[in-house]
């Protein structure tokens, strides 16, 4: 089975004017915003653009040769291999790269990263970056559960206003993956009209959904049918909240959660391999989760999201890496605060935390089923090919 890394020694030498973009470049280079560029490539304001070839020799100055480069707990350690691959290929290696943005507010409990890549066929790819490895992105997207707008989505329409005024004529594609994927599409929504009359495509890879009123706002609407979700037979994040009801399901070669990644997405040519609909597990743990959601008043859901930051923070750890290195230490300032919660609470969490593994649990079990048929329907297309 071939993924993205396949995808670009298979045709990583065809220019944009030989094969027009699609939407594997896309999740390409949504993944392409969890590399730090900062330092790297110019900020707003800050100079010219560099190419996508000048930028990745500057990030692997920054690493002894051979030294193996830790992205974090979840993000795939295979995007500097993609970076590498990118920098090779004459589709990827001549875009230039700028607007690079990068901040975090762990007090605040925000992340926003974005990067905007000319693709070298008269349009932007404006790429935000998903969940990264710090504690305040993942505090960030807790909020998504209980507020209208949060400080990243602000920040989205904003990055899109700036990088369409310092490029007044260009065609904008508006892409990311996982909680970069909602930023793409809540910055596509309420960006000005005459910058969305701009935009040509917006991809949401196995982004989460957004609030019930938000689908009938006037302004989504209007961009609608630019919009593509994309999410993995057995997602999770993509269909959490409310959520386009048309969206694409690819298959993947990972197992219940690890299906988010989408190094795991399967590719033929140039898209991805689609199946009819997210699998039954999946639905049903959309479901559940949706009740569960559903279920809890507005302040309910506030007490819950503060409890859990409160759980988090305690831990004294920044990123998710810190938990790793330092988990004994963590593990037990983080039980220490969820005896001071009341048990309303604290047995909400629990129930959270049961429903995830369940779900996930449940997910694998279907996969581990469906191999055995996913492999005669290989042989199948194999013998029809032949």
């Amino acid at each position: 089975m071939a993924g993205l890394m396949d995808y670009l020694d298979w045709r990583g030498d065809l220019t944009m004017s030989q094969a027009p973009f699609n939407e594997v470049d896309n999740l390409i280079l949504a993944e392409l915003s969890y590399v730090d560029f900062l330092g790297i490539v110019p900020g707003p304001g800050e100079g010219r653009s560099i190419t996508l070839e000048e930028a990745a020799e500057a990030f692997f100055a920054r690493f002894p040769a051979g030294e193996r480069i830790d992205m974090g707990v979840l993000i795939p350690d295979t995007i500097p291999d993609m970076l590498r691959k990118m920098a090779d290929s004459p589709r990827f290696r001549t875009m230039r790269l700028d607007h690079c943005v990068d901040v975090a507010d762990p007090q605040r409990g925000g992340q926003f990263a974005a990067l905007t890549v000319e693709t070298g066929d008269g349009a932007l790819y404006l790429s935000f970056r998903g969940t990264d490895d710090t504690l305040a992105g993942w505090l960030e997207d807790l909020e998504l559960a209980c507020a209208r707008e949060v400080p990243a989505q602000k920040e989205a329409v904003e990055y899109v206003r700036a990088v369409a005024k310092h490029h007044p004529r260009r065609k904008l594609r508006l892409g990311g993956h996982s909680k970069g994927g909602n930023l793409a599409v809540y910055a596509g929504t309420f960006c000005p009209a005459s910058i969305q009359r701009r935009i040509e495509a917006i991809w949401s890879n196995d982004g989460p959904g957004f609030y019930e009123d938000l689908l009938d706002h006037p302004a989504h609407r209007r961009i609608q049918e630019r919009i593509h979700s994309i999410v993995p037979k057995s997602s999770v994040v993509g269909m959490l909240l409310e959520h386009e009801e048309s969206y694409t399901v690819v298959d993947s070669d990972q197992l219940g959660f690890l299906q988010h990644d989408g190094f795991s997405w399967q590719v033929m040519g140039d898209h991805f391999i689609t199946l009819r609909q997210v699998s039954r597990q999946a639905q049903m743990s959309d479901l559940a989760l949706r009740r569960w959601v559903h279920g809890m008043s507005a302040q309910q859901r506030r007490q819950f999201v503060d409890a859990l930051a409160h759980v988090l923070k305690a831990s004294g750890a920044e990123t998710l890496t810190d938990l790793r290195d330092d988990s004994f230490k963590a593990v037990a300032a983080m039980v220490k605060a969820m005896k001071e919660l009341d048990k309303e609470t604290r047995e909400g969490l629990l129930a959270l935390i049961r429903l995830l593994f369940m779900s996930n649990f449940r997910m694998i079990l279907e996969d581990i089923q469906s191999e055995p048929e996913r492999g005669q329907a290989d042989e199948r297309q194999g013998e029809e090919n032949r």
